[in-house]
């Protein structure tokens, strides 16, 4: 994919040609601004390829404010208001992508994912946008001349812009070409970066823990999970490593965000074993069981899990041997079993990346640096970070489509 030649000027030039980056070049390159996008991966949106087991969760039918954490925690409101699930569904009605719905209201492809990214490039087409990959992005310095506000050295030469749009995406999955250069090019033109962190990541457990159950990996089932300001109910699973599952990548945005916003996060798990019903009151229905506390549990949970989980405690003994106070404390810790994570997978088995440019200094209407005039991020770059489920993806198209109809 290369310039025309010749070309060196352009209205809006957008660094990074994944999801939220050529949403946004489409929408200015619709408007009728000469647009250049550029990217220093050979491949086109590697992480909408992967994503959603190769589906990609496009989006959510259920967006709200509520899914998003940032320390500037009403900034995505405007974007997400102007362009929501169904604008996006709009886009791909037109081009005849089928696609289906799971559960808690995520949407993926029918086919494949490269159908978001083949929609996504016609788009683009649609615009006249330029196109440089691979393109290794040398340096970006503030211009001097009427409408060239920045200018940008590349293995491909020297271009100049009267728009910068900033789409490079988080650190998450560096093996496919994350970067922290979206973070360097802010704090260059004096923009505050949050520090940024894996969210919707794996949890590991300390060695001791980790022993207890190591022979579990691969076990998964339904529970709730508590950190900090977030809860979830879906799949808990166990890894060699500590735990992961839909329910505790959700919770890992909170717990790595424990001095995140001061009472949103904290540094310990804490995990509803009985989701759907009272516990306390189950375990009083079979206080005269003869039965051990282990095999009793195997009505609600898998067997190895209930039998390590009262081998920890020393709790393995026919219930009718439990009084009422002891009842009352494994029912407790049935319904709150506290977690301490000593880690995480890091960025190679992160979704997203937490933190991020901070919003505070930006317009919630475009995008735009509010003292860098021209100086636009979009998507995962910024702090704004979505909850599993569609959600990350929903604010690139948003943020996308926000700076694209301003720059």
């Amino acid at each position: 994919m290369n310039i025309p030649a010749k070309t060196s000027h352009f209205d809006v030039i957008v660094i990074g040609a994944g999801a939220a980056g050529m949403m946004c070049a489409a929408q200015a390159g619709q408007r009728g601004r000469k647009v250049l996008i550029l990217d220093h991966a050979a491949k086109l949106a590697e992480k909408i390829r992967i994503s959603g087991g190769g589906r990609c969760n496009f989006t959510n039918l259920d967006v709200t404010v509520a899914h998003y954490l940032s320390r500037n925690p009403q900034f995505c409101r405007s974007a997400l208001a102007r362009f929501t699930p169904a604008h996006f569904l709009d886009m791909m009605a037109r081009y005849a992508i089928p696609w289906h719905e799971r559960e808690h209201g995520q949407l993926f492809c029918d086919d494949s994912a490269q159908d978001i990214i083949d929609m996504l490039r016609s788009e683009c087409e649609n615009g006249q946008v330029s196109w440089a990959m691979p393109c290794k992005l040398e340096s970006v310095s503030a211009g001097s001349a009427a409408g060239e506000r920045f200018i940008l050295d590349t293995s491909h030469g020297r271009f100049s812009c009267e728009s910068l749009v900033i789409a490079t995406g988080g650190l998450s999955i560096p093996k496919i070409g994350a970067s922290p250069l979206g973070y360097r090019i802010a704090e260059q033109f004096g923009l505050p970066v949050v520090a940024p962190k894996p969210a919707l990541v794996p949890l590991t457990l300390a060695p001791e823990e980790l022993e207890i159950y190591k022979e579990l990996a691969g076990m998964a089932f339904d529970a709730v999970a508590e950190c900090g300001a977030g809860r979830f109910r879906e799949n808990l699973l166990f890894t060699h490593r500590g735990l992961s599952g839909p329910v505790i990548l959700q919770a890992s945005s909170y717990w790595q965000a424990r001095d995140y916003g001061g009472d949103d996060g904290g540094s310990q798990v804490t995990v509803n074993l009985f989701p759907a019903e009272d516990v306390r009151q189950w375990l009083i229905e079979r206080a005269r069981s003869k039965t051990l506390l282990g095999n009793l549990l195997t009505e609600r949970l898998p067997k190895r899990f209930a039998h390590a989980w009262c081998d920890q405690r020393d709790w393995n003994k026919p219930t009718n041997q439990f009084n009422a106070k002891e009842l009352d404390a494994i029912a407790d810790a049935l319904s709150g079993w506290t977690i301490t994570p000593n880690g995480t997978l890091g960025y190679a088995k992160a979704e997203v990346t937490l933190g991020g440019v901070d919003t505070r200094e930006l317009s919630s209407k475009t995008m735009e640096a509010r003292k860098v005039a021209g100086l636009y991020f979009v998507g995962e770059v910024m702090d704004v970070t979505g909850h599993l489920g569609g959600y990350n993806f929903q604010w690139a198209w948003a943020s996308g489509h926000a700076a694209g109809q301003a720059v």
